[in-house]
């Protein structure tokens, strides 16, 4: 899964910008066919960007269905006899996309991109109208899953089980972009190293052509220098004297794959490449051969006004306070978070585990809130539906993301019920599907707080152990000694069970700004500083703990509950990215562990 570039036989147009946007609260849209012609509103939307907090109308906020984007999009008259293609970086939760009177494309999963080829429906020169319906809602199919009730006056409402808002829309880019009729319509990348001696084993897949084409393919250093040269769709380039891909100190070379017909260059492709291995070792979680301490937190794309629109100021930001405060990884929790992040990620050798939407495969979760406890692996509930759609969001973040050296695990679920009867049923297939898809990371998944090594049924299927802990706050509330002593009891079990490397991929308490207090009282500073010390006292004395991920990176907006006050105050940061007591003292403790276990003298983060 290619994304679109410029070079010298693509071209692309960026369509971010101001829509005609109208809410579909009459569920009339697609009846009325409003594709057809102009939307009738006189209100405008901007993308990328949420549209929930755009707009002072509740109505808005709490719609529950379609929304429409429409604009005029004119084709470069340049493009005669190339391919033209529309591509969506994300439509949350579904979209549908038409060109004039014609529906051309149709995905139902959020977060990831998709395009469709209508070179058939346009002309060079001429304009089209754009229309893009997109759709927020959630069932028990849905990944993640979610209910919609409807009330005694008509109203529908969404509910569902993830603890962050439902923002819906376009939050990512828009393109119209032209390819050749032969084209590079996929690469694939596996590297490594003997030594000095670094290896990329590629596969080119190439669509269109008469078979009389051949492939070239080329790798080049940092400075542009040619490194390495060779025919053929599939092959392996060597490199002398490599550079490898580091955390905290990224080095990139550039493949450049081109299809000749004699003489004549049809396509070619350009893609970063980071020379990098990744293995789990008995306890150890090792990067080029050395072991790795994960230092960083569990994130969301959550902004201000926009919601999860990304914003490449707001992203460059987030990894300046990132580098300030000593992370060097990150989680995309609970979804895979826009491609922009990932590259960011490669180019400055931030270490990310890369999850699907995947949460919420936890009906039980209602009775913790005093609701009813429910089955989860039923009809109904996570059933066949529910794995196939889980199947398919899987194979799409490895399409996207399997050549990322930036990436180095596959987190497959947030938080599924892992101690139920069918759990195991339920995710085998999909962790033996992880690793036909890429065999070349370690696959894990994320545990919920309930399944204790005593409990859970999934944990020798995964090559490491991830856990969410909220010993000290959600139980033994305000009580560190007894929450420091059970944690650790805990950690002991689950090393004692499988030896394998345990990262801990959430922990923290709500924190209000500015609530202080002398006897580290829950809910203020000073309490929010404590918990995160007593946890790091216990990772320091478990051996297979192998890194620490506080649980958030800043301040983010949820549901409406009891629970929460404007949002989830688990950040470090609050949602405006000021910097809590917090978030100076991980920045002394990361910064002299610098991604070694306890600050040994090794250290991977330097060239």
């Amino acid at each position: 899964m290619l994304k679109p570039q410029a070079n010298e036989t693509r071209e692309i147009v960026n369509l971010d910008g101001l829509y005609r946007f109208k809410v579909d609260f009459e569920r009339s849209g697609h009846r009325d066919e409003w594709f057809k012609a102009p939307l009738g509103s006189t209100l405008e939307m901007g993308v990328p960007a949420s549209y929930n907090d755009v707009f002072p109308d509740k109505a808005i906020r709490d719609h529950v269905g379609y929304v429409w984007y429409q604009r005029d999009v004119r084709v470069p008259r340049g493009w005669a006899g190339e391919r033209i293609h529309l591509r969506l970086d994300s439509a949350t939760h579904e979209g549908m996309v038409w060109v004039d009177d014609a529906l051309v494309a149709r995905h139902p999963r959020a977060y990831m991109p998709f395009s469709a080829d209508i070179t058939d429906h346009v002309a060079p020169g001429q304009a089209f109208r754009l229309t893009v319906a997109v759709n927020n809602e959630l069932t028990q199919a849905t990944i993640p899953p979610g209910t919609i009730t409807v009330t005694g006056d008509g109203r529908r409402q969404q509910s569902y089980l993830h603890d962050f808002y439902n923002y819906a829309g376009l939050h990512r880019s828009l393109w119209l972009f032209s390819t050749p009729a032969v084209t590079v319509d996929d690469i694939t990348v596996v590297t490594g190293f003997d030594g000095t001696t670094g290896s990329v084993d590629y596969t080119i897949a190439t669509a269109g052509g008469t078979g009389s084409e051949t492939v070239a393919v080329s790798l080049k250093d940092a400075d542009g220098v040619d490194v390495a040269r060779v025919d053929g769709a599939s092959g392996t380039l060597v490199i002398n004297d490599v550079v490898l891909w580091k955390p905290g100190a990224a080095y990139l070379y550039s493949l450049t794959a081109e299809i000749h017909d004699g003489g004549t260059l049809l396509d070619t492709y350009t893609l970063p490449v980071g020379v990098r291995t990744v293995e789990v070792s008995g306890k150890e979680f090792r990067i080029n051969g050395e072991p790795f301490y994960f230092t960083g937190f569990g994130m969301h794309e959550d902004h201000v006004t926009v919601g999860k629109g990304h914003s490449n100021a707001q992203m460059v930001n987030d990894f300046q306070l990132l580098d300030w405060v000593g992370a060097n990884s990150f989680r995309t929790s609970h979804y895979p978070y826009a491609e922009e992040v990932m590259e960011f990620a490669d180019r400055h050798g931030i270490v990310v585990i890369d999850e699907t939407a995947a949460v919420g495969l936890h009906l039980g979760f209602g009775a913790v809130f005093g609701g009813i406890a429910k089955k989860t692996y039923v009809d109904g509930g996570v059933d066949a539906n529910t794995a196939a759609n889980h199947r398919q969001a899987i194979s799409e973040l490895v399409a996207r993301d399997k050549n990322h050296p930036s990436v180095v695990i596959w987190s497959i679920a947030n938080e599924p019920n892992g101690s139920e009867e069918g759990a195991r049923e339920y995710f085998a297939p999909l962790v033996e599907l992880t690793r036909e898809l890429d065999p070349t990371r370690p696959v894990g998944y994320v545990n919920v707080m309930f399944d204790t090594p005593d409990k859970e049924l999934l944990g020798d299927l995964f090559d490491v152990i991830m856990l969410n802990r909220y010993y000290g706050w959600y139980l033994n509330n305000g009580d560190l000694e007894t929450a420091e002593a059970v944690l650790e009891k805990e950690l002991r079990e689950w090393e004692a069970k499988y030896g394998k490397p345990m990262i801990m991929t959430e922990y923290g308490p709500d924190t209000m700004p500015g609530f202080h207090s002398i006897y580290e009282q829950p809910w203020s500073e000073e309490y929010q500083a404590a918990f995160l010390a007593m946890y790091h006292r216990v990772f320091d004395r478990v051996d297979a703990m192998v890194g620490e991920q506080v649980w958030n990176f800043a301040d983010f907006q949820t549901s409406n509950g009891i629970m929460r006050v404007d949002g989830n105050k688990k950040g470090v940061f609050t949602r405006d990215r000021r910097p809590k007591p917090a978030a100076f003292a991980l920045r002394q403790r990361w910064r002299a562990l610098a991604g070694t276990k306890n600050g040994s003298t090794k250290s991977i983060t330097t060239p």
